[in-house]
């Protein structure tokens, strides 16, 4: 069951297939980094410090091989 989103929007993601202008794909490319960096980076902290479990579950994810 999803709630909400995830790391991109469902604008961004249009953005990074090509269906917008290039200039509004380099824009968004920006703000998913920022979230890497920023609210991501700080959620996997607090993982690691309070739930090792779920840290585990997002890496499977992350990591998944195709």
């Amino acid at each position: 069951m999803s709630t909400g989103r995830g790391i991109l929007t469902g604008y961004e993601k249009d953005c990074l297939a090509g269906q917008t202008e290039k200039q509004r794909e380099y824009e968004a490319r920006s703000r998913v980094r920022s979230r890497i960096d920023g609210p991501l980076k700080d959620d996997i902290e607090h993982l690691r410090e309070h739930d090792p479990e779920l840290l585990d579950e997002l890496r499977g994810v992350i990591c998944e091989k195709e």
